[in-house]
């Protein structure tokens, strides 16, 4: 839980500074700001990674992950989601608190980092994903505020309920899962992760939900490899 409650921290002073300030923080450093937790970001998938003892297992997982992904139409999906929820609020309404409160809300728990970070922090207790998600959120939140005011700040409630909530349900399902299951689905998790990063520094748009069933799917191969009697390294 520790990332969620830094999270929920973030999200509260972004959006009091934002509500503060309004639009004065320079777009050339928000945009550097992006950059530079951009390239963290692949850093830390990139660790992730090469936490697998088996590459095939990953590269396996990431492919009928995003097949799935698409079969299902994930990224849609939750656009689609996000659409809705924006046109009950209705247009013409910005600025007040239901619509600042519906949109960051949106904004920060609906996403590959949101998962990942949540089900990492809750599965080995590693909060780094969170705590740049932390860094993003913060700086979205001060952006949101600064246009649609002080409803971004109950946002926090939801960042706490929802990720919270996925953390504690990794945590109940760590018993189930061996250290090999964890390593590979992290090592999966990394390479989504450095998908992010590519979305962050504008270099390419990639679908990341897409991929998201593939950190689901690693710890099945494991399961079916360690059944067969199979070593999960090559």
């Amino acid at each position: 839980m520790t990332g969620t409650i830094l999270n929920v921290a973030t999200v509260l002073i972004g959006g009091a500074l934002g509500t503060a300030l309004g639009q004065r923080l320079p777009e050339k450093m928000r945009q550097t700001v992006m950059h530079g937790l951009g390239l963290v970001t692949i850093a830390v998938g990139l660790r992730m990674a090469l936490d697998t003892a088996n590459i095939l297992i990953v590269m396996g997982s990431v492919l009928l992950g995003c097949i799935l992904g698409e079969w299902w139409q994930i990224e849609e999906r939750l656009q689609a989601a996000g659409d809705a929820l924006q046109a009950r609020i209705g247009v013409g309404t910005a600025g007040t608190l239901a619509q600042g409160f519906v949109t960051a809300s949106l904004i920060f728990c609906v996403g590959p980092m949101t998962v990942l970070g949540s089900i990492r922090d809750g599965l080995v207790g590693d909060y780094s994903l969170l705590a740049i998600k932390s860094l993003l959120d913060g700086f979205a939140a001060l952006a949101l505020a600064s246009s649609l005011g002080i409803g971004v700040l109950f946002s926090a409630v939801t960042v706490l309920v929802f990720q919270g909530s996925l953390s504690l349900l990794a945590r109940l399902a760590q018993v189930a899962m061996s250290e090999a299951m964890i390593g590979e689905m992290t090592a999966t998790g990394g390479v989504i992760i450095m998908g992010i990063g590519l979305v962050l520094l504008d270099l390419k748009r990639i679908r990341v939900a897409s991929f998201l069933p593939g950190i689901f799917i690693a710890p099945l191969i494991v399961a079916v490899l360690t059944a067969l009697g199979m070593p999960v390294a090559p």
